[in-house]
């Protein structure tokens, strides 16, 4: 499914997922008025095409994490495909991104503690052959978190 452009079908059922990971392959098919065997290879081939993920999205402040925000990660660009597969290898980095501008890292944590934050920042990253600068910035309340922004179909 590589390459392969996303029809309206494909929309309509990543739009319902998006609203609800639960509904099941018989609810999408009642929904769109299609047999649960299509909804099922659909979502068979989003999933194995990277389209999409199933997951369920927490809160970590209500999980018991007390931080969470993102990292500002400068690095040379000699070693930026070293340092992003250290990165990678870190739990704590649950999103990790490359990006234009000063900064060429951009990446989210979810921690324990403050003490857990120092380690990963100082004793950790920062020691990564390659990496300039960090700069921390911390998620203090979620205003808004949508996963239902829409599909190329749409």
């Amino acid at each position: 499914m590589k390459n392969r452009i996303i029809d309206g079908i494909d929309s309509r059922i990543i739009g319902l997922l998006q609203k609800n990971g639960r509904l099941s392959n018989i609810e999408i098919a009642k929904k769109l008025k299609i047999s649960e065997a299509t909804v099922r290879m659909r979502v068979k081939r989003l999933i194995g095409g990277g389209y999409i993920q199933i997951v369920a999205v927490s809160n970590p402040f209500m999980l018991g994490f007390e931080m969470t925000g993102d990292l500002y990660i400068y690095a040379e660009m000699k070693k930026l495909d070293s340092v992003i597969a250290e990165l990678k290898k870190m739990r704590e980095l649950w999103y990790i991104i490359m990006m234009t501008g000063e900064a060429n890292i951009n990446a989210e944590f979810v921690v324990k503690s403050r003490e857990d934050l120092n380690d990963l920042v100082y004793n950790r990253i920062s020691k990564i052959e390659g990496v300039i600068r960090i700069e921390t910035s911390l998620i203090m309340q979620y205003i808004k978190r949508r996963y239902d922004y829409g599909t190329a179909g749409d």
